[in-house]
């Protein structure tokens, strides 16, 4: 067999068997199939596609190039949940303590942040003490005995999607929806959760800009899970505009808090309840997603949701009392406030700049192995749909930094005010079973 030939077959519009693909990553791990061919047959991919069969099999391909979590001896249907990323999204630090109420044990693999995007990692790393870093058998024993755990991605688990997704990053084939729904799910099969809820985001802060291309990608992702014997949903969700309005680390953390006390925005609070309740639904709690909502709804409204989020904290090493004290996370020491020049109402904001801006004040990284700074971020203080009047402020960036022009442009320009005023989308797009 010859990568030459794999890579014509491809180019010319043909189906690549399961061996094929299969020695394609082999290959591309042990080194004999130079990365100039890797990159060719990328850029055939893109181009010819991928059948469900072949996405399938170029998931498993890169799950066994590396560990495979094994959770078998955590009992019941383990839950986990992805989402693919944006601007403000603290949804996972809200979920685990929700459904881990319902006795559906939450085995949840996380990531860093990168560019505009945050990670649900360094956002749970900006509470004091908290580790992420769990050994195995602490990791099992926590979900075991309190139904819920959180770690970083080990640094084995699906090499294969790590030495590709570097490759299409410099090749421009990164906007592959069989490239994109293999890496995404190689990932969350080998984190060996029986269940996944996928939360596809659409908008200016999310990678998909459509919500055809995102529901594309949704449906794609659930048709692999399926295929590979995992319970999975995905729910594709807004991400127009910032999601609440924090954007950072540790003011996301306290956002959060506020979320399950119950005070929290209402777009991010219907986001969390429905992704919470499918998760319910899949790991068996509930037969029926309204009767999963409501009850949720009731957890939060108990107080039972903030005990949890701080029985959390504690079993990760952090100090359960930020979450009576937000205080106690890190503060930034400049907070510069965003005025309006006009009269009207927030006609769009753009997520994706916001993100950037943050990431310029220290909240996020340009590079993989960049500092971040916990107490940097963005308060949005008005939200799409809102009137502003001349001289409100309209946000409050949070900085240690002592320049901060360069994001003060970025996101006095975000912020889109007209005359009339324009309703903020949906907040569920659509569900995918």
């Amino acid at each position: 067999m010859r990568i030459y030939d794999i890579i014509l077959k491809k180019r010319n519009g043909h189906e690549l068997s399961d061996e094929e693909i299969n020695f394609f990553i082999k290959g591309l791990m042990d080194g004999s199939i130079p990365d100039y061919q890797a990159t060719a047959l990328l850029m055939a991919i893109y181009f010819k596609g991928l059948n469900k069969r072949e996405t399938a099999q170029l998931t498993m391909s890169m799950v066994n190039s590396g560990d495979v979590l094994d959770l078998s001896s955590i009992e019941g249907l383990k839950v986990d949940k992805h989402s693919t990323g944006g601007v403000g999204d603290k949804i996972s630090l809200i979920i685990i303590p929700l459904v881990a109420s319902t006795g559906v044990p939450v085995a949840k693999i996380s990531g860093r942040g990168l560019g505009h995007t945050g990670g649900t990692v360094d956002k749970l790393e900006a509470i004091p003490g908290f580790k992420i870093d769990l050994s195995a058998e602490d990791f099992i024993n926590n979900v075991n005995e309190h139904k819920m755990a959180i770690v970083g991605q080990t640094a084995n688990l699906t090499p294969a999607d790590k030495k590709l997704y570097a490759l299409r990053d410099v090749t421009a084939t990164v906007d592959s929806i069989p490239l994109i729904a293999s890496s995404i799910m190689s990932k969350k099969i080998a984190s060996g959760a029986d269940c996944i809820v996928l939360d596809v985001k659409v908008g200016s802060g999310a990678f998909m800009k459509s919500i055809d291309e995102a529901v594309l990608l949704a449906e794609t992702m659930v048709e692999i899970g399926h295929s590979l014997n995992k319970r999975t949903i995905a729910v594709v969700s807004d991400m127009s505009q910032p999601l609440g309005h924090e954007v950072g680390n540790a003011n996301e953390v306290s956002e959060a808090i506020e979320v399950l006390r119950g005070n929290g925005a209402e777009d991010e609070t219907t986001i969390a309840l429905t992704i919470a309740s499918y998760m319910a639904v899949l790991g068996g709690a509930f037969s029926d997603f309204n009767e999963a909502y409501g009850y949720l709804q009731g957890i939060i409204k108990s107080g039972k949701a903030l005990d949890n989020f701080k029985k959390l904290i504690a079993i990760q090493g952090g100090n359960p009392d930020i979450a009576d004290h937000p205080e106690m996370l890190p503060q930034a020491k400049h907070h510069i406030e965003i005025k309006s020049s006009q009269i009207g109402y927030v006609n769009s904001i753009d997520a994706e700049s916001i993100g950037i801006a943050a990431m310029l004040l220290g909240a996020g990284r340009k590079r993989k192995n960049d500092l971040i700074d916990y107490a940097a971020g963005i308060t949005i203080k008005k939200k799409v749909g809102e009137k502003v009047d001349s001289n409100d402020t309209i946000c409050v960036m949070h900085t240690n930094l002592d320049n901060w022009d360069q994001a003060k442009d970025i996101v006095a320009k975000a912020f889109i005010i007209e005359k009339s005023g324009n309703k903020p989308a949906k907040y569920i797009h659509e569900i995918i079973q």
